[in-house]
């Protein structure tokens, strides 16, 4: 936790970005995986934990924008609860460490929310079915209209707080992400021939564990690069393939690292390995190369698009006129995602909130294939932290519904792509701090040349 005067500064700037009403927080509540006593490990909402600071179950809190008043409401524990938990602060306890002086019942909470004199009432968007639930008997939303009714001027007010960190915040990322690069390297100095996907990654979580926090997203730990989200972990990796690590260390306050590496099973790239993973790697660094204040993250995206269509065409996949190719997503076989995203206290900060206002400021997003998946598109600030993770990959199903339907054709040497279905996929992912004149990469350096790779795996030599 911050200090109590971090959290009062963060409302009274949010405060100060309201017009009038209710600003209500609707905390999370502990999830039963099979039944109510065996849960999933609880996590905050971020939103709460950023205005709030207070990292426990069935909590919500208020904000009276008129009234100049917060609130944090909840129920203290039973001595039933205390026979099982052990004694916990009470809700006026964890409401004064972050200079809240006002705390209820729920039961209060409803007797306010039930005497608002007209006032509107604002809330974010909900993304747990509880949510909407709770949203039901506070507020009488119906489930199905409760995303329709968040309120936009609450989104914007947050979206634009929390993008730009704070130094003590960019400081925590960076615990983060110094975690996360442990967790890395110790896929890479472990991973051997014969051993299993979830051997590795069991290893990758140990070290986030053992630093005192745990993952911030499901681990990515695959010999199919080429599936972007694949959390199947369940195959035996072999000499000559590649192994694609994608996960990130989340600390005890809730910040989160994101990055991705790339490295053989064997102790060295194979040729057409070797070739692919360079142009990956040159989009990589042209792209953070490029990122300072300004600069509109859209063209940082389409620069790594060309420096990928490009380094395809040497390599004799790619053809004809880039920027056309370019116009017309030709690239997007190899590359179908989006080179970054905003990160926090989410991995893919405020994703709940919707990008449109987030990445975008309210700008429509593109529908094209490929650039739809881009999550940011507007110009940087300083403040900003996002990841740069642009990859190439082979998709066999993609590549046949491409060819068969004749899709971007006069761009694309299918006999060439065809004879690489085998591949999968290569991406490296780093944090990135946008700073007053620049950019900052965040945390420890990973290994990510051919050359660095290579040295981690050289025990296998």
């Amino acid at each position: 936790m911050f200090s109590k005067q971090t959290y009062i500064e963060r409302r009274n700037t949010l405060r100060a970005s309201m017009k009038s009403g209710l600003l209500l927080f609707v905390g999370n509540d502990e999830s039963g995986m099979n039944y109510a006593d065996n849960t999933y490990r609880f996590r905050q909402d971020s939103t709460f934990l950023y205005y709030f600071g207070v990292n426990t179950p069935g909590l919500y809190a208020v904000m009276d924008i008129d009234g100049g008043r917060d609130y944090i409401f909840g129920d203290d524990l039973t001595i039933d609860h205390i026979v099982w938990m052990g004694v916990q602060p009470t809700i006026a306890d964890r409401a004064a460490m972050v200079g809240v002086e006002n705390t209820g019942t729920l039961a209060q909470l409803a007797h306010m929310l039930s005497k608002t004199s007209g006032r509107k009432v604002h809330y974010l968007p909900p993304y747990r079915p509880e949510h909407e639930v709770k949203l039901m008997r506070l507020l009488g939303v119906h489930p199905d209209n409760a995303q329709q009714q968040a309120s936009i001027e609450f989104i914007t007010a947050v979206a634009e707080q929390r993008n730009v960190k704070s130094a003590e915040e960019v400081a925590e990322i960076e615990r983060a992400v110094n975690t996360t690069v442990l967790m890395h390297q110790a896929a890479m100095r472990y991973a051997r021939p014969g051993m299993t996907e979830a051997q590795v990654a069991a290893k990758v979580h140990e070290v986030a564990l053992a630093a005192g926090g745990d993952l911030s997203f499901p681990i990515i730990a695959t010999i199919n690069g080429q599936t972007l989200h694949n959390h199947y972990h369940g195959n035996t990796i072999q000499e000559g393939q590649l192994f694609l690590l994608d996960a990130g260390a989340e600390t005890p306050m809730g910040y989160a690292g994101d990055m991705s590496s790339t490295f053989p099973v064997s102790a060295t790239f194979t040729n057409r390995q070797r070739e692919i993973y360079a142009v990956a790697l040159a989009a990589h660094q042209a792209a953070i190369a490029a990122l300072k204040p300004g600069v509109h993250f859209r063209d940082v995206h389409m620069l790594a698009a060309r420096t990928i269509f490009d380094g395809l065409k040497a390599l004799g996949f790619t053809r004809g006129n880039t920027d056309d190719a370019i116009a017309n997503g030709a690239h997007a076989l190899f590359f179908p995602c989006g080179l970054g995203h905003l990160m926090g206290l989410d991995v893919h900060d405020m994703e709940n909130l919707g990008e449109q206002w987030v990445g975008y400021c309210g700008v429509p997003k593109s529908k094209q294939f490929g650039l739809k998946s881009l999550r940011l598109g507007r110009e940087l600030k300083p403040g900003f932290v996002l990841t740069i993770e642009p990859g190439i990959y082979f998709i066999p199903e993609l590549i046949d519904m491409w060819q068969q339907q004749g899709i971007n054709k006069e761009y694309l040497n299918f006999d060439r792509i065809d004879s690489y279905r085998d591949f999968g996929g290569v991406r490296n992912e780093e944090d990135i701090l946008i700073t007053d004149t620049g950019h900052r990469i965040l945390g420890n350096p990973l290994a990510k040349t051919i050359d660095e790779v290579e040295q981690e795996r050289s025990f296998l030599l």
